[in-house]
């Protein structure tokens, strides 16, 4: 028996966790003076974007409960279970580095970075389910194949939570502002990018339709309607895409804390695996 766990980067949710296979480890938050587990039922979206609104400090992540987690594995590889164990990417969270260390004399676990985050690990997941009968060395060659493909582009509505962040300077946060620049953000080398720069809302959103034909979209993968908080904007996306892409819109997710931090509310985009 195979079992695989994520980290809530994944913003894979807790009523989710059968239809993907996986096991949940909840990264910490800290927002203001108090920790909470990014695991949907500690802190509900609903909660974060109103402790978000009202603190002045911008939000902190950190790792898991690292005993609690050993623990949870050691139950399945005493039985002689395999684990496979998927973090988000490793050049923005310690996550992978230290399971990586927690889990290194353990033949039976094996530790991913995705190099990606929310949706795309979702489908790194899918992938590893569909080659469930592969042996942990095929499949490390299978991921690393793979990741390349996955593509993460979001529009945010504002980019007061990409400079708070860390993600853009303030001269850049400053002339985007004034301009009023709608930057396509999404991971490159597994850090979070700024992709494209577009003069206006429609533009940025013409720009990552295109990118499904100019990427060739994988069919034999669902496209990720990822937004925060609100829906409004992804189902105007989704008005702007080809017909042809929209029977694999199948998977509509609203981040969890540890990503929407950065995003801000009312971000959107898709996520998708390419050919190219």
């Amino acid at each position: 028996m195979r079992k695989i766990f994520v980290d809530s980067g994944s913003s894979i949710k807790i009523d989710e966790l059968e239809k993907y296979n996986v096991e949940l480890i909840p990264l910490k938050i800290l927002i203001g003076n108090k920790e909470y587990l990014d695991d949907g039922i500690d802190l509900p979206i609903d909660k974060f974007y109103e402790l978000l609104a009202s603190e002045k400090e911008f939000p902190k992540t950190s790792l898991p409960q690292l005993d609690s987690v050993e623990k949870r594995v050691k139950e399945y590889t005493d039985n002689g279970d395999e684990v496979i164990i998927i973090t988000i990417s490793s050049k923005i969270s310690g996550t992978y580095n230290s399971f990586k260390l927690l889990f290194e004399d353990n033949k039976n676990v094996l530790v991913v970075d995705s190099m990606c985050a929310v949706g795309g690990i979702r489908l790194l997941v899918d992938m590893i389910n569909r080659n469930s009968d592969k042996s942990f060395d095929e499949l490390t060659k299978l991921i690393d194949e793979f990741i390349p493909h996955i593509q993460i582009m979001a529009i945010p509505e504002t980019l007061h939570n990409l400079q708070k962040g860390g993600r853009l300077s303030k001269t850049e946060w400053l002339i985007g502002s004034i301009l009023q620049i709608k930057p396509t953000i999404g991971f490159k080398d597994g850090r979070v990018r700024v992709l494209a720069k577009n003069r206006g809302l429609k533009k940025a959103m013409k720009d990552v339709v295109s990118k499904l034909n100019e990427l060739d979209c994988d069919p034999n993968y669902d496209i990720i309607a990822s937004y925060t908080y609100n829906k409004k904007n992804v189902m105007d996306l989704i008005d702007m895409t080809d017909e042809k892409y929209k029977s694999q819109i199948r998977v509509f997710d609203n981040l969890d804390p540890a990503v929407a931090c950065h995003w801000g509310p009312n971000a959107f985009g898709f996520i998708f695996v390419s050919k190219k």
